[in-house]
This record gives C-alpha cells, sequence and structure tokens, in this order.
C-alpha cells in the first residue's frame, strides 16, 4: 500500500501565497525522479500555517498533479478529535489516498485518550489512517501498547515513526504484525529503520534528492544493502544540514540550490535560513553530488 521513498512535501510560498504552479511543477518532478507516494500537508508543508481553505486546496492539487501514478498521503492531525475528523473528511472528499494524523500535541493526552482520539478518527474516516509518532514536536508519545491496541481498526494500516528509536521497529513489528506498515520519519534512521522492519520514509531529505533516496530505498527492497549503504553515505550530511536551522527553511534553501528560482519564503513564526545552515547546505549538497 505505502512504501519506499514519499516527500513530506514542502508548500512553496510567493507574496504570502500558495505557489500552486510551483508546487504542480514540482511534484510533477518528484514522480519522475522515482518518489512512490506523496505526503503533503506535513510539519514539513507548514501546515500549522495554512488555513482551512488553503490545506484543502494543498491536497487537492496534490492529487490533481498525482494523477494516480503515486499515493497522496495528507496531513490532517490536529490537537482536536474533531477538527481532525473534519480535515480528514476534507482529504478523502478532494480524493487524498490516506491521512496522516500526528499523535496530539500541547494538550498531552494519556495513552486512554491516545486510543480514544485515534479510534474517533478511524471510525469517521473514509480512507486509511496513517498515525504519526513524534514525541519531539508533540510531548505526547503513542506507545506500542497502544498502537497494537488501535492498529487492530481497519482502517489504521501504518505508522510514521519519528521517535528515533530503532527498537521500536521490531517491537512494534511483534506488537501489531508483519503487515502493519512501518515508515521511518528520521531520514538519517532510514536504514536501520528497514534492516528491522520497515518498508520505507516519509523523508525530508526527497524533496531536494528525490532520486537518490527513491533509489536508496529501491535497493533495500531488492536485499541491495551495501548499494544502500553507498548512497546513505551521500546523503547523510544533507540529513542532517536540512536540520541545521528551523525546518523547513534550510530544506527550501536547499531547493532554490537544485532548482533554482524556487521560491524559499516561509511564513511566520519562521524565517529563512541562517548564513550558518545555507553553508552546511551547500557543503551537503556537493558532498551528495547534487550541485
Amino acid at each position: 500500500m505505502f512504501f519506499g521513498s514519499n516527500p513530506a512535501l514542502v508548500t512553496p510560498f510567493i507574496g504570502s501565497r500558495v505557489a500552486e504552479d510551483t508546487f504542480r511543477e514540482f511534484i510533477e518532478w518528484q514522480i519522475a525522479e522515482g518518489s512512490n507516494g506523496l505526503v503533503p500537508c506535513g510539519t514539513t508543508g507548514e501546515v500549522a500555517t495554512l488555513t482551512s481553505d488553503e490545506h484543502r486546496h494543498v491536497i487537492a492539487t496534490s492529487v490533481e498533479a498525482a494523477k494516480g501514478r503515486v499515493p497522496v498521503i495528507a496531513g490532517c492531525g490536529t490537537y482536536d478529535t474533531a477538527a481532525s475528523i473534519e480535515r480528514t473528511r476534507a482529504a478523502a472528499d478532494v480524493g487524498a489516498d490516506a491521512a496522516l494524523v500526528v499523535v496530539p500535541y500541547y494538550n498531552k493526552p494519556s495513552q486512554t485518550g491516545l486510543a480514544a482520539h485515534f479510534l474517533a478518527i478511524a471510525n469517521a474516516s473514509p480512507i486509511p489512517i496513517v498515525v504519526y509518532n513524534v514525541p519531539s514536536r508533540t510531548v505526547a508519545d503513542i506507545s506500542v501498547d497502544t498502537l497494537a491496541q488501535i492498529a487492530s481498526h481497519p482502517k489504521i494500516v501504518a505508522i510514521k515513526d519519528a521517535t528515533g528509536s530503532l527498537g521500536r521497529v521490531s517491537a512494534q513489528r511483534l506488537a501489531c504484525g508483519e503487515d502493519f506498515i512501518q515508515l521511518s520519519g528520521n531520514d538519517d534512521m532510514a536504514l536501520g529503520f528497514n534492516a528491522m522492519g520497515g518498508v520505507g520514509c516519509v523523508s525530508v531529505t526527497a524533496n531536494v534528492a528525490p532520486k537518490l533516496c527513491a533509489d536508496f530505498q529501491k535497493a533495500m527492497r531488492e536485499g541491495r544493502w551495501h548499494d544502500a549503504l553507498k548512497v546513505q553515505d551521500r546523503l547523510y550530511p544533507l540529513h542532517a544540514a536540512l536540520f541545521t536551522d528551523a525546518s523547513p527553511a534550510p530544506t527550501k534553501y536547499a531547493l532554490s540550490r537544485v532548482r533554482p528560482g524556487f521560491p524559499t519564503e516561509l511564513r511566520l513564526p519562521l524565517v529563512e535560513a541562517s548564513e550558518a545552515s545555507k553553508h552546511a547546505v551547500d557543503a551537503a549538497l556537493e558532498h551528495a553530488g547534487l550541485l
């Protein structure tokens, strides 16, 4: 269903508006370079600054541009269950293949509350749900036991795991079953993640290096681990450089280097990458052979 390299798409802005033409061209490039899926309206897409209308429009544009060639997993999670249901239904209405639903942030629900949240969304959702666990941003962390509980729901099919703990992959595989899809949320750990049972990555780096990220994932699917390790070595400095400042500022800067003219504009409270971050990105792009 979902596998391989799935870029967590940036949202291009020009003059504070979503740059639709640029976004469509960007998606076409992503698919041509081999990306296996598209993930609009996540953290990297600055979803927190999108209005409800923009959120729906970005997802609709992604679906229209993809033309069924790859699945669209739309970011729909909030810290409010009712709002998350509304966004999930809106994503389904415009043709998204699945909803990426983050663990609720800020209000720190209990494990019982987390289970109730995801089950309520799943019960109301017309499309499959991908749980997104990223404790570094949400504070709350869905436990293996709670994940196993909700994974029994037919609509909850996958997790984007950004815990940074490779042991979770094995624990979740044993608890949720081999058919439960596990996607890494950390580019730098994707090699080990797949070796332990993962099947792909929701990738920030794939915004900038889609072919390399797709080739990396393909090598692992085919058991060519030595080839995958070579790509890992090429991309590792870029994985790090893209987080030398608040994301996605370094990623948008990197895109402007590999796709001249790509807009680097962000919405407050995010600002453009620092000079130190830009230097790190430039060096990493050169190391990867992308400049």
